[in-house]
């Protein structure tokens, strides 16, 4: 009998523990906490009431802003003694960047010279014939030729010593030294030691500060009427594809390039970190209002496909999360409209979305 009992109380037991354990199981299925590590790197975007709209996409490319880009080229004839510089170096302002040994520069401190000794005696010279026109000795017209030439040589002598400050010389004669003329990258180089300079149409170097770089975007005549000054705009790049650059439209040509048929959109976009470089290919996406209305709307990053059905992953907080299907009507670039599944105001995960979507259908 006693046997009997304890083989029941057992049995009991073991259910009892069985229960407890498939309860608790449950328990944590139904509770699943996203862990610090992956919380710290999530991100997140609200459901919002959005004008229905469709993308544009353009395409261009990333050039130097011109307004900061500056072509140097050599104002006299000689032999190049140095160059300091290498192609793609980062140069400052008043740097020395070459020397250069030419005859000319002994020319134009020779004419800076005789144009000063010239202005002396010019001066001199109205000062006699000021006093002697006060005397009644000199007549006006006198007067007026002589101020004249004071004139003609004080505006000579500052056009040869503006030509002279172009040109920094060292102690020793005929040593021509170049300086840089603003911060930014050495973009092209025509300039080695002991070449020969001679009249040219190249510059010797290019000096471009690519903290900001022009965007140029081709625009076609059948996308002509959506393209309007100051419309903001999303550039990609196949070097970064995932990041998205945010600009403005700020200038728009009013001729066709005549090789390529198109109009170009210029877009000035920072590039403060340097991820733009000029010669790269963009893609440019603008956002078209066509007056469909205004429909809920999540970004396209935050939409889970799984099962022939697209999802979301609403958010409370760490430890509430929720797997939301929604029926979208509609999408561009950047959002996906949808008619069902989620309120406006709702939260949504947009980074690592499909891991805590596997995490949340593990735990059901």
């Amino acid at each position: 009998m006693t046997s009997k009992y304890t083989l029941s109380y057992a049995v009991l037991a073991l259910l009892t523990l069985a229960s407890c354990k498939q309860e608790t199981e449950t328990k944590q299925k139904e509770n699943y906490c996203i862990p610090e590590e992956i919380g710290q790197g999530l991100n997140f975007a609200k459901v919002t009431q959005r004008p229905i709209q469709r993308t544009i996409s353009l395409s261009g490319t990333v050039e130097y802003n011109q307004d900061k880009t500056v072509p140097f080229y050599s104002l006299v004839e000689g032999i190049v003694l140095s160059a300091k510089f290498s192609l793609g170096d980062f140069v400052k302002k008043g740097q020395l960047l070459a020397e250069i040994r030419s005859t000319d520069l002994n020319e134009f401190k020779t004419e800076l010279r005789a144009t000063e000794a010239e202005l002396k005696v010019a001066k001199r010279e109205l000062e006699s014939v000021s006093s002697m026109y006060k005397d009644g000795l000199s007549s006006q017209k006198e007067l007026m030729e002589a101020e004249e030439d004071v004139q003609v040589l004080e505006s000579k002598l500052r056009s040869a010593k503006s030509n002279l400050a172009m040109f920094n010389g060292q102690n020793k004669e005929g040593i021509y030294q170049i300086l840089a003329p603003q911060d930014g990258y050495i973009v092209t180089k025509n300039i080695v030691a002991g070449m020969t300079l001679t009249d040219t149409d190249e510059p010797l170097f290019t000096i471009a500060n690519l903290n900001d770089v022009w965007i140029m975007a081709n625009v076609y005549a059948t996308s002509m009427r959506y393209i309007h000054l100051n419309a903001e705009v999303q550039v990609s790049t196949l070097a970064y594809p995932d990041e998205k650059f945010e600009g403005k439209i700020s200038n728009i040509s009013q001729v066709f390039d005549a090789e390529e048929r198109v109009l170009k959109a210029r877009i000035v976009m920072g590039n403060h970190d340097m991820k733009l470089r000029p010669g790269m290919s963009a893609e440019i996406h603008l956002l078209i209002d066509d007056n469909q209305g205004e429909a809920l709307a999540v970004p396209n990053n935050a939409i889970i496909f799984d099962n022939n059905q697209n999802y979301v992953v609403t958010y409370q907080d760490a430890c509430h999360q929720e797997i939301r299907q929604i029926t979208p009507l509609t999408k561009n670039k950047e959002f996906t409209y949808i008619s069902s599944g989620v309120q406006e105001g709702e939260t949504v995960i947009t980074t690592n979305e499909l891991l805590i979507y596997e995490q949340l259908n593990n735990h059901l």
